[in-house]
């Protein structure tokens, strides 16, 4: 499996594999809620799924795009919008609860990294290794990708635009 290239600050870093891509079956995942609870693609039956990826709710661009997805899919009818990152759920229910953000649902890789092996987005060199890199996952009712961005320079923003298009369409 070949890996996707990224950069890091303009250094070139690597993932696990290529990003899981549009029309393909959204594998299940295995990830923790705010209070510990397990949660997997069944836990949003009957609704869309965005998937903010980041590296960290504790770098500002990771707090930035998550306070502007919070913002944006704040009218979108029978979607859920998930950030996901290595982060504790305790530190992420912190930020969450400080900047009142309540229409994300921040859910941790704490017990298992295969959900970032499983979508292509974990670095496997460079100083974030282990973690996951930027990316935007947009997943059907029906638990199809619908849209993917893997984030070419991890200090970028993602197109939230296309994000949020991809569902409404």
């Amino acid at each position: 499996m070949s890996m996707a290239k990224i950069t890091l600050k303009g250094h070139e870093v690597n993932t696990n594999s290529e990003i899981v891509s549009a029309g393909s079956a959204a594998p299940d995942f295995l990830l923790v809620d705010s209070d510990l609870n397990d949660v997997n693609l069944a836990s949003f039956e009957g609704k869309n799924k965005i998937l903010s990826i980041v590296p960290s709710l504790d770098t500002p661009i990771c707090q930035k795009s998550t306070l502007i997805f919070n913002d944006k899919v704040s009218n979108l009818d029978d979607t859920v919008m998930l950030i996901v990152s290595s982060d504790l759920p305790f530190a992420m229910k912190r930020f969450c609860s400080s900047e009142s953000l309540d229409n994300v649902l921040p859910v941790s890789m704490m017990r298992s990294r295969n959900f970032a092996k499983d979508y292509g987005v974990l670095l496997v060199d460079g100083p974030l290794s282990g973690i996951t890199t930027r990316a935007i996952v947009t997943i059907s009712k029906d638990n199809k990708i619908l849209h993917s961005e893997l984030v070419s320079e991890i200090a970028n923003e993602p197109n939230y635009q296309a994000a949020l298009d991809s569902i409404k369409a």
